[in-house]
């Protein structure tokens, strides 16, 4: 059964670093792109950032554009965010994704594949 298991999260210091990773098992997820959301307490869950299969093409949201970077390692089917300049509006549960097609989307509804979900606290 393919299954997406997030880890990483925890509780940083706005200005801080944290590297969230997503161990993907089951299947490959080489062809598939892949994406991180996010979802605040009361809030949508909202795009952070996505992926193309090979890596080679990523897009980010506004918020987080020049402070996150996505990653995966093919090889080791792993995904990768790595989160710096954190600020607390960036507290929420992170989320890896997985979808059936190469290039990835914004809509959370596209996606097939999703992790439990990790914690991020920002303290200012």
């Amino acid at each position: 059964q393919a299954q997406l298991v997030e880890s990483g999260g925890g509780l940083a210091q706005a200005g801080g670093s944290l590297r969230l990773s997503c161990a993907a098992s089951g299947r490959s997820f080489s062809s598939f792109a892949m994406g991180w959301f996010r979802q605040a307490p009361g809030k949508e869950r909202e795009f952070v950032a996505g992926i193309n299969w090979s890596g080679g093409n990523t897009y980010y949201a506004d918020s987080v554009r020049a402070r996150f970077v996505i990653s995966r390692d093919n090889a080791k089917n792993m995904l990768y965010l790595q989160l710096s300049s954190l600020k607390p509006e960036d507290t929420a549960v992170y989320y890896c994704t997985a979808r059936r097609d190469i290039n990835w989307s914004k809509r959370p509804d596209d996606y097939e594949y999703w992790g439990q979900g990790t914690q991020v606290t920002v303290s200012s």
